[in-house]
């Protein structure tokens, strides 16, 4: 009972019997059914924390403190020994704020301009966005793309995205079509809207991109190999632009609980934006990396296209999607 104060329950059980009848050591060990050993490490405790002391009527005595005073005592004690903790932690903070000042002086990333902050690296990335993540506070937009998830990155995920939504973050992502077609990822999905995220999905997107708070944007340098590097821009005229971008996503994107509406003659958004990268000259591959597929998904969906417009070429393809009008322009 008396355990959060220091007290085991034997010690609690021979102070209970001191207060409630008074005698020796013997008599305690009878009426506890303990042994001499027992009873007298727990006066030693006891007396350690003055809850009993010598009688002063008889020095061969031990008298129990009444609990009015010993009971203040043990929270007095434990109120000092809590300033003591707040002492230390606020001296380890103040050291810990010197030390990243100390590191930030010494290692701070590369930046060619101002608003502008290089990332190299994996790890670099993962550090910074760490830090990014532990300081926003009211909204957070991302673009997802990649296609379906690994497990590992959506199982390491969870407890940040919990965290965020906890915290009151509103989260929106856009993910991308490819996803609707794997079923671990729109079950991750979906448990992202239970907890408060709002998400959606779009045939293909430009490229990685995290945006916190309408102040800082990270986007890969690389949208090809987003391990290589990456981009924190925070000029507010960049911001403003790359928040203009997602809106434009976000409106036309589907959300997650609606089937995708089809296009043009019939076609899905995803065949409609490959139709599309294909008039533009993308290789296979690289419309496998803009939809989120595997490169012989992709070469099957040009394939059924080219033959779905009887067209010959690549090109004759584009040509002749803009004069059934399911492409404005063949270049766009």
């Amino acid at each position: 009972m008396l355990n959060s104060l220091g007290l085991d329950p034997v010690a609690e059980s021979v102070y209970r019997a001191m207060l409630n009848k008074p005698q020796g050591v013997a008599d305690i060990c009878r009426w506890l059914d303990l042994s001499e050993e027992e009873v007298r490490s727990a006066l030693d405790r006891l007396s350690a924390l003055a809850l009993v002391r010598a009688s002063t009527e008889d020095p061969h005595q031990l008298h129990a403190v009444s609990p009015h005073v010993g009971m203040e005592l043990l929270i007095a004690q434990q109120q000092a020994e809590l300033a003591e903790q707040q002492r230390r932690l606020e001296v380890s903070r103040a050291e810990v704020a010197r030390f990243i000042l100390d590191y930030d002086g010494r290692h701070q990333p590369e930046s060619a301009d101002a608003g502008v902050t290089y990332l190299k690296g994996l790890d670099c990335i993962r550090d910074h966005l760490a830090m990014l993540n532990s300081r926003v506070s009211t909204e957070l937009l991302t673009f997802a793309p990649g296609g379906p998830q690994t497990p590992e990155n959506m199982k390491a995920s969870r407890p940040l995205n919990q965290q965020l939504l906890e915290r009151g973050v509103r989260m929106r992502t856009v993910y991308l079509d490819s996803i609707r077609g794997d079923r671990a990822t729109v079950d991750h999905a979906h448990w992202l809207v239970e907890q408060g995220c709002q998400v959606r999905t779009a045939p293909s997107l430009p490229n990685r991109m995290i945006i916190y708070d309408g102040q800082f944007a990270v986007i890969a340098s690389n949208a090809n190999d987003t391990a290589a590097g990456a981009v924190q821009l925070s000029s507010p005229g960049m911001i403003t632009v790359l928040q203009a971008l997602f809106e434009s996503v976000w409106q036309s994107a589907a959300p997650l609980g609606e089937p995708a509406h089809p296009g043009p003659g019939g076609l899905t958004r995803q065949q409609t934006e490959a139709l599309r990268l294909l008039a533009l000259g993308h290789t296979d591959e690289a419309i496998a990396k803009r939809l989120g597929v595997s490169p012989r998904t992709a070469r099957r969906i040009a394939s059924g296209l080219m033959t779905y417009l009887n067209a010959r070429s690549r090109f004759q393809a584009g040509v002749f999607a803009v004069q059934k009008g399911f492409l404005s322009s063949p270049v766009e």
